[in-house]
């Protein structure tokens, strides 16, 4: 059974947030843990946090399974772009221009191998039938 954390309005730019939510996506949940801990990036910080949440959210849906049985995953995590600030900084000559400043929302999912191994498992058996 699968888990989902989301973070939205993060003062940071997508396209640097997904620099680093690429390192993260398809490995196992200790693994992302340790790339992010010591990763310098802006954002690693934040999904390190965001991962948290979502092991979090799927110790509490699965209150009967143990973590360290479990073999955890991220399985998805993708970066949507926010709201953006738009303000004005004084140019030359009595001009202005604009500075576009950018927010994202993030969403992880985590899910177990085990989880997604039987739902493999049930749909291979439908569609042979």
């Amino acid at each position: 059974m699968e888990a989902v954390a989301k973070l939205k309005n993060v003062p940071t730019s997508p396209r640097k947030m997904r620099v680093v939510a690429d390192l993260v996506r398809g490995q196992r949940v200790n693994n992302a843990l340790n790339i992010l801990k010591f990763e310098a990036k802006q954002g690693a910080g934040r999904i390190e946090k965001l991962l948290l949440s979502a092991i979090s959210n799927w110790e509490i849906k699965n209150e009967d399974a143990k973590l360290e049985e479990a073999d955890l995953y991220v399985k998805e995590i993708f970066v949507d772009s926010g709201r953006i600030l738009k303000r004005l900084r004084p140019a030359p000559q009595g001009r202005a221009h604009r500075i576009r400043k950018r927010s994202n929302h993030v969403t992880v999912v985590v899910d177990s191998y085990a989880a997604s191994e039987v739902k493999e498992g049930n749909n291979t058996e439908n569609s042979q039938k």
